[in-house]
């Protein structure tokens, strides 16, 4: 295998993961809400309950500081490194640009996390999780 075909494989699969963490991070806050009303039991598991408060606060936290995420910057890294096109701008920005031709100032997607981040916390208090891990 090639030295660039291995970077742009190493991009893809950092795109991969970053999909995948958005993806439990906007999701599981929807599952969080529902599961009681659909008797999903697993929403009130503390692991996965830590696991998603922390990766909603380090979104939230990245957009108060102004920090792009690591996966894009290395995303990015990677594809520069064999001359593939890369974006500017942050990994939601650009996706929901491209997919929603939507596009911001830097405060409203600052204020949409924050506002976010306060749903992950007020989940702790209405669908409270259990004191053990099932």
């Amino acid at each position: 295998m090639s030295k660039e075909l291995l970077l742009i494989v190493l991009a893809d699969a950092v795109l991969v993961i970053h999909v995948l963490f958005v993806f439990f991070v906007v999701f599981g806050i929807f599952a969080i809400y529902l599961g009681p009303f659909l008797k999903w039991h697993w929403v009130r598991n503390l692991l996965f309950r830590i696991l998603h408060f922390f990766a909603a606060g380090i979104v939230v936290v990245q957009s108060w500081i102004g920090v792009i995420c690591p996966l894009t910057v290395w995303e990015m890294a990677l594809r520069a490194e064999v001359g593939s096109e890369t974006y500017p701008e942050s990994f939601i920005q650009h996706w929901l640009h491209t997919l929603l031709y939507y596009s911001a100032p830097e405060w409203v997607f600052i204020v949409l996390y924050t506002g976010f981040g306060s749903l992950v916390l007020a989940s702790w208090y209405l669908v409270r999780p259990n004191k053990y891990t099932r």
